[in-house]
């Protein structure tokens, strides 16, 4: 979903903004105000906003505070003049996700709806809840390895100590970032967020450190990096090891000096910021096969929390179940009451390889299926079933591969066989047989050669 709301007041800026986006392959929706916008955003489903700030009714910055509060993982980007560069400024340590600045060309608009749109996809891996949602500072469930998370947060946030959040995709490791954040003494100063795998490489630097006028093409103004934003605040490095080696010296340099130059410029700025950074990968194992900086990870590892997979915490499964059947009865207005206690026994036998951003999804599509105040097995989907099917395989055979891997097997298989079935009531005929299966006449014969089942 690659559709991008354009908020301006100019009809012409909407039109050329349109044209520009449309030719990059988005769809787009545009809107003369605020006002407009919000309706859109009511209706339909966005992956961005696009807006300017001078406008009437309601203007870009309430816009921005608006979505922020009501669609939290909806990116906002603002279009600024050059007089009002501060006021955008102010607008990113209010959660805008960057800015652009008239006139600008078509390949910085380019890369900054990418980044938007990268930022939303990979946002989408992670548990993130409003403030008002959550609880325990965002920290939902009664395992005792979430309350030593919990007590983790308690213990550090307070102090200045470097943080560094590991755990696999869909664990909830930026909301444990908020927690610290907003449970420390600089919860009253900006908390400024970078996913570093949302950004190009080449980009990266003036990213992080801002970059002077003049300092490459393009750069009409100077741009403070988000250093400089998070200035006596937190700055939350998300999937950190994705950060180029050569980026990595100038980090050090940072987290070890508190100081840097722009990009292009000769002037050294000072910054007191405290870091969080998280990652899904193995640091440890990165450093061992050059790829991450021993130096670097020392310095990032000084307090680690490590946030376990949904399947090494079943005592949470039930409390997030609760708390999604209240969220989704609120957002779609529904009236589900619950799961039944089928269902709940498959919930608590299955590895959740997704975490909770998988039972999220699951919870919404089997609350939209349901019949009844209850969700029962009919609301179960195929592909969730196979997968538990395969977990008691492999736990029957002693197979000890990856989850995904047994399920990538165990589908593998199922296939084969429904190929083999549509072979025999076609007599063999392939073009019947793809056609059965609705595959072309090509696709079902690499499958074929897959599974050797030319014969």
């Amino acid at each position: 979903m690659n559709r991008i709301l354009i908020v301006d007041d100019e009809l012409n800026m909407r039109l050329v903004l349109a044209a520009m986006l449309k030719k990059e392959g988005y769809e787009v929706t545009a809107a003369a105000d605020g006002a407009e916008a919000l309706r859109i955003l009511e209706a339909g489903p966005v992956a961005a906003v696009v807006t300017d700030l001078k406008m009437p009714r309601i203007d870009g910055m309430e816009l921005l505070d608006r979505a922020s509060r009501q669609y939290p993982d909806i990116p906002v980007i603002i279009i600024t003049a050059h007089g009002t560069v501060a006021t955008a400024v102010e607008a990113l340590k209010k959660g805008a996700l960057d800015y652009i600045t008239k006139p600008f060309e078509l390949e910085e608009l380019k890369n900054v709806v990418s980044k938007a749109i990268k930022t939303r996809n990979l946002k989408e891996n992670e548990l993130l809840l409003p403030p008002e949602d959550i609880e325990r500072a965002g920290i939902i469930g009664a395992s005792q390895s979430t309350l030593e998370v919990f007590d983790a947060i308690k213990r550090v946030a307070p102090t200045t100590t470097t943080i560094l959040i590991t755990g696999e995709t869909g664990t909830g490791k930026e909301l444990v970032a908020e927690a610290i954040h907003r449970n420390s003494p600089r919860k009253k100063n900006p908390l400024i967020k970078i996913n570093c795998a949302a950004i190009a490489e080449t980009l990266m630097e003036s990213e992080l450190f801002g970059y002077e006028k003049g300092a490459f093409t393009g750069a009409a103004i100077t741009k403070p990096g988000r250093f400089e934003l998070a200035h006596k605040g937190t700055l939350f490095l998300d999937e950190v090891g994705e950060i180029p080696r050569d980026m990595q010296v100038k980090l050090l340099r940072v987290l070890q000096e508190q100081e840097f130059e722009r990009v292009g410029g000769l002037k050294t700025i000072r910054v007191d910021v405290r870091i969080i950074a998280a990652t899904n990968r193995n640091l440890q194992q990165s450093v061992q096969d050059g790829s991450f900086r021993e130096d670097l990870f020392y310095r990032l590892n000084v307090f680690p929390i490590t946030v376990p997979p949904l399947r090494e915490r079943t005592d949470d499964i039930l409390p997030l179940v609760k708390f999604f059947i209240e969220k989704f009865n609120r957002k779609l207005d529904l009236a589900v009451a619950g799961i039944d206690p089928a269902v709940t026994e498959m919930f608590l036998r299955y590895p959740w390889p997704g975490n909770i951003r998988e039972l999220e999804n699951l919870i919404e599509r089997m609350m939209l299926l349901a019949e009844t105040p209850l969700i029962t097995v009919d609301e179960v989907p195929p592909e969730f079933k196979a997968g538990l099917e395969a977990e008691a395989l492999a736990e029957t055979s002693g197979d000890k591969k990856p989850f995904k891997d047994r399920m990538r097997t165990h589908m593998e298989n199922a296939e084969k066989q429904m190929i083999v079935q549509c072979l025999e009531e076609s007599g063999g005929n392939v073009t019947r047989t793809a056609k059965l299966l609705g595959l072309s006449r090509k696709g079902l014969q690499l499958k074929m050669i897959k599974y050797n089942l030319r014969k």
